[in-house]
């Protein structure tokens, strides 16, 4: 299986790829990863930061998004908000089974709702996004 496939599988699954969706510049609160935070356990370097931002609330999450217009957004490209650029794509693919182009960003708190629409810059050109639920896909049992 090909580097591509892995990414389209894992992509479609939610699953977040260091490098990409997370990375030393979001927590793993921002990342939606607070079920893997053990604050109990005893300090650890970041602990503090942790606690602070559970008891105020993050400011911004990772979503998952599809695009509502034509187009394939990818790693890299410009987020907008509000017509403002404000983050970039951290994961984007087109997904054969799903038949629809997704993708992972960060976005501000306040736009993270399902549903909420924003922009995505490709080929100089805003492409309308919305948030849905991840994972992507989910199989029957």
């Amino acid at each position: 299986m090909g580097l591509g496939a892995r990414d389209t599988l894992r992509l479609e699954a939610g699953m977040a790829l260091y490098g990409n969706d997370i990375d030393d510049s979001h927590t793993v609160l921002e990342a939606d990863l607070g079920w893997i935070l053990k604050l109990k356990k005893g300090d650890f370097l970041g602990r503090d930061i942790l606690l602070k931002q559970k008891e105020e609330g993050v400011k911004r999450k990772l979503v998952g998004f599809e695009l509502v217009e034509r187009g394939i957004a990818r790693h890299g490209y410009t987020v907008y908000v509000d017509g403002k650029e404000y983050s970039t794509v951290t994961s984007g693919t087109f997904a054969p089974f799903l038949k629809k182009a997704i993708g992972m960003t960060y976005l501000p708190i306040e736009k993270c709702e399902i549903g909420t629409q924003f922009q995505i810059g490709i080929r100089n050109k805003k492409v309308t996004a919305k948030v849905v639920e991840t994972p992507f896909y989910k199989r029957n049992k």
